[in-house]
């Protein structure tokens, strides 16, 4: 089946969603993010793998913590990085968005890092580029964040690697949440065989369970005998109507804070993508507790979006091993930290 993010020899040529990637394309952006955590250590924190070509982040849609990680990642991989401000760019006098890709691709652009509020857009501007210039979905509305979802499962493998032998429960604005598809459709082709989401009815999307979910709408149930706990940020800016009675009923139902934790396994872990909503989505003394693994999720961003980049850029594991990148010998990270995020900080995942 023909597959538009994939080359002719089978190679990621895009990455727009991952619904659809074989699961060898998944584990081998996992295998290639391995070799880029030690980055981040060293005296000089680069790679000359992109050395030469040059990234553009288009961001139609505000952003702040997924644009800074893109272009820290494709600066360590040595790349030029252009930030387009669409605010004030031509595409707030009328220029169509085609128009605007055809003038960086006149400026000899390699690589597009799109975000815009509609459904569908990178797929579109994949369709519009010529061969040799890679897209990278940072989120399209409501569809998919493939590098959230990626980064997301990362984590949970960097501490429960044992993918088969897990419980994942994702909690919260489901209908609204691209984290959420991207993230149910990672775990399920990665072989996490029980994927659970806990909401109220307004905010799961018509026949859910054809995702391959178990749904849930309590917590006590849905949280029993869980290993990992994925918070979701409720999308105000996308709900239209009244979903709920208010945001503190909403805590006291489906907040998860250290009561509704002890429902899950002792040793569960919490992620939530980001940027937190505290009082709301998660209690302090959670986000910032022993089980935290939140700003881990942000560190391991970066290695993600470096090995997604690296891959469409500069070809495979022999490109990647002969510029440096060795497999991380940190091993299991320990649990806890905290996080320190304001809520309401940050651009929306």
């Amino acid at each position: 089946m023909f597959n538009p993010q994939l080359n002719t020899e089978g190679n990621l040529k895009h990455l727009l969603t991952i619904e659809g990637l074989p699961k060898r394309i998944l584990n081998q952006i996992l295998d290639t993010a391995e070799t880029f955590v030690g980055v981040a250590e060293r005296d000089i924190k680069k790679v000359p793998l992109l050395r030469g070509k040059t990234v553009c982040n288009i961001f139609f849609e505000n952003s702040t913590r997924t644009r800074t990680t893109f272009e820290i990642a494709a600066k360590r991989l040595s790349a030029d990085v252009i930030n387009l401000n669409v605010g004030t760019s031509s595409q707030s006098k009328g220029e169509t968005i085609l128009d605007t890709v055809d003038n960086l691709i006149a400026m000899h652009a390699d690589m597009f890092v799109v975000r815009h509020a509609q459904s569908g857009a990178a797929h579109f501007i994949a369709q519009h580029v010529p061969d040799g210039i890679s897209v990278i979905n940072a989120g399209d509305g409501r569809h998919a964040h493939p590098t959230q979802g990626l980064l997301d499962v990362f984590t949970v493998r960097k501490y429960k690697p044992d993918l088969h032998n897990l419980r994942v429960a994702l909690v919260g604005d489901v209908l609204h949440s691209r984290v959420a598809r991207s993230e149910i459709h990672a775990l399920t082709s990665l072989g996490v065989p029980e994927v659970r989401v806990i909401a109220p009815k307004t905010l799961l999307p018509v026949d859910v369970e054809k995702l391959g979910v178990h749904v849930f709408h309590d917590m006590k149930a849905g949280l029993k005998d869980v290993d990992v706990i994925m918070m979701l940020r409720l999308q105000n800016e996308r709900m239209s109507g009244a979903l709920l009675p208010s945001a503190q009923e909403y805590f006291k139902t489906f907040g998860l804070t250290q009561k509704t934790l002890n429902y899950a396994k002792p040793d569960a872990i919490v992620l939530h993508p980001g940027p937190m909503n505290r009082g709301v989505e998660i209690d302090s003394s959670v986000a910032d507790g022993s089980q935290s693994v939140i700003l881990p999720q942000v560190t391991y961003g970066i290695a993600v979006r470096m090995a997604v980049m690296a891959l469409l850029g500069s070809g495979y594991p022999s490109s990647l091993q002969a510029a440096g990148g060795q497999p991380s010998q940190t091993g299991q990270p320990s649990v806890g930290g905290g996080n320190g995020v304001n809520s309401n900080t940050g651009g929306s995942a």
